[in-house]
């Protein structure tokens, strides 16, 4: 089965990471269907347990089809 849906994460303009990863940088990550997607989606999109209080993670993300 092909994945056609994704997830781009990128880095917001101005982000400190990109002096370490780059100004392009981005990572998609493919799901072979849009309710998969959305549950990781929704997964990415929390502040997970592991972050320090005082972090402040910062991230794009956007549902995408090809």
């Amino acid at each position: 089965m092909e994945k056609k849906y994704g997830i781009r994460i990128s880095l917001p303009s101005g982000d400190t990471f990109q002096r370490l990863l780059g100004d392009d940088w981005q990572r998609v990550r493919w799901y072979a269907t849009e309710a998969e997607r959305d549950r990781a989606y929704d997964d990415i999109a929390q502040r997970h347990m592991y972050y320090r209080r005082t972090d402040t993670p910062t991230q794009v993300l956007e549902k995408i089809i090809r």
